[in-house]
């Protein structure tokens, strides 16, 4: 059985209600949500944060009169709703289809150098960079590109990497039904690059490993796959 996507907008709250879409959306690793964190449509979202948005201008002096700045609130207000955060919502987690493994292949899957767009949670700016995905077949597979859009999903989100790592893993588990998966993220963090330390070299290193690859030799496979 297959992981289907969560349709807000034909949910019935009766039969379901917002605590309940609460918690199948935050799956083990919570993203931090409050109750009403679905009651607004996608355009009553955009409609609301351009509008805070245009404060925020005003507040920082800008002149909203301007021509080059005067739709800036709703291009922003779009981005956020429909891009940058449209991990947030559910309507958007990708289906993943299984299929069988006709082919009996019984080694490891490895999809490497997955792009990482995402925002740190703490200061509103990027994260970006690599994610690496590992996992053996319990029988199924899925399309190699799902494995790029659950990663994309996750990430499009307020996140702080530890919580986005550990989320893709648990999604492929659900979507694969397997436990045998392996997830790396090597990302440069524009908290640290662009403010503060300023330091445009570092990068930050999280993994999660489960099933199979608790095994050292195993893991060392995959590490060597995705360092080749």
């Amino acid at each position: 059985m297959s992981a289907s996507p969560l349709k807000v907008s034909k949910l019935n709250h009766d039969d379901l209600m917002i605590d309940d879409i609460i918690h199948h959306f935050n799956g083990i690793a919570k993203t931090p949500l409050h109750a009403g964190a679905f009651e607004l449509s996608p355009e009553e979202k955009i409609e609301k944060i351009a509008e805070h948005f245009r404060i925020i201008l005003h507040t920082l002096g800008m002149d909203l009169n301007d021509e080059s700045i005067r739709d800036t609130p709703l291009r922003v207000a779009k981005m956020y709703v429909n891009e940058t955060f449209k991990g947030l919502i559910p309507d958007n987690e990708p289906a993943v289809t299984q299929f069988a493994n006709d082919y009996r292949y019984s080694q490891m899957l490895v999809e490497r150098n997955i792009t990482v767009f995402s925002t740190c949670e703490h200061h509103l700016v990027p994260i970006h960079g690599k994610a690496h995905v590992a996992y053996f077949s319990s029988g199924k597979v899925i399309g190699l590109s799902k494995l790029n859009r659950l990663v994309d999903f996750y990430a499009r989100r307020p996140q702080v990497q530890e919580r986005l790592t550990i989320q893709i893993a648990e999604a492929l588990k659900k979507a694969l039904q397997t436990n045998d998966v392996a997830v790396v993220i090597d990302a440069h963090h524009m908290c640290v690059a662009s403010r503060g330390i300023r330091d445009v070299n570092s990068s930050t290193v999280t993994a999660e490993y489960s099933g199979k690859f608790l095994n050292p030799e195993t893991r060392k496979e995959f590490l060597e796959f995705i360092r080749g």
